[in-house]
């Protein structure tokens, strides 16, 4: 998908952001400053260098995340709480998309602030959209298809956090939390993570059949596109391969999810390959049992 390059910002404007993020230091002054700056997230392509390198800046919009950890438990959340904070994390996901500030943003170990936000369970709306901005920083991290980015991700605890938010978020927030997975388990170490020990693999596995089983009553294209992915990748592990012969959900061996393929041909061609690789024979796995690995749910 292509996308015109956004326009380069006039003086005027430049002034404006660098007003904006000197009054991100100042209490006073702050919430306006946040609001403006993430309205200015497309328009301004170098704003996360400038936020980075800025003085204060980052301690800032940590303060901001901290400072509502006493609303998280017990569940206080306001609506202006979460509208304040979800401003600082857009802030948080242009630095994390940024080539020149990635790295330093993983460094700093900057996403395990966000963590405590996955962890919430409540439904409310003010939960649900913090819950779903701070997928956003992630999902923005994997997007860049980078070992870096996967190796932090793999010393945290990023993968049950998505996992129980794919079993009971909201529609949105399980989509994002599963596209995070299908990127970590696309790459070749976060493959062998998961399927080096049979609990990580039938954790997943569990979580994606209740999804399967979830989709066929209330059916989106856009969760069973990730979710398919996730199983198809899982077949390139021999070990999971041969598990998966025996615990794919019937669903997506049968017509359940027919009306929503037909729009979808990409996903239809990934279910036909995982169908494929799922047949007996396919790939000459070797037997689980002697790879230390038994059957899902024996």
């Amino acid at each position: 998908m292509s996308s015109q390059p956004s326009p380069a910002p006039n003086s005027a404007e430049t002034e404006n952001v660098f007003q904006w993020i000197n009054d991100l230091s100042n209490p006073g002054t702050r919430e306006t400053a946040l609001l403006e700056l993430s309205k200015k997230r497309e328009s301004v392509p170098d704003l996360a260098p400038m936020l980075w390198h800025s003085f204060g800046t980052t301690a800032a919009l940590l303060q901001e995340i901290i400072n509502i950890y006493p609303s998280i438990h017990p569940a206080t959340l306001t609506a202006h709480q979460s509208n304040r904070v979800c401003n600082a994390l857009a802030l948080l996901q242009c630095v994390a998309s940024h080539p020149e500030t990635r790295s330093v943003f993983l460094q700093a170990n900057l996403p395990l602030f966000l963590y405590p936000f996955l962890h919430t369970t409540s439904k409310t709306r003010p939960f649900e959209y913090l819950r779903l901005t701070s997928l956003g920083v992630i999902g923005a991290l994997v997007k860049t298809d980078e070992q870096e980015v996967i190796t932090f991700l793999l010393t945290t605890e990023i993968i049950p956090l998505c996992l129980r938010i794919m079993e009971s978020g909201s529609e949105l927030s399980k989509t994002v939390a599963t596209f995070i997975l299908q990127k970590i388990l696309l790459d070749d170490s976060g493959l062998s993570y998961i399927c080096q020990t049979y609990e990580r693999f039938s954790h997943v596995a569990i979580i994606l059949g209740k999804m399967v089983i979830s989709l066929a009553k209330e059916p989106s294209a856009r969760l069973l596109k990730h979710v398919v992915r996730c199983y198809l990748r899982l077949t390139d592990n021999p070990r999971a391969c041969e598990a998966l012969r025996q615990c794919l959900p019937d669903q997506l061996r049968d017509a359940t999810f027919a009306d929503c393929l037909r729009e979808d041909k990409s996903t239809k061609h990934w279910l036909s390959i995982l169908l494929k690789n799922l047949e007996p024979g396919a790939n000459n796995p070797p037997d689980p049992r002697q790879m230390g690995i038994s059957p899902l749910g024996s």
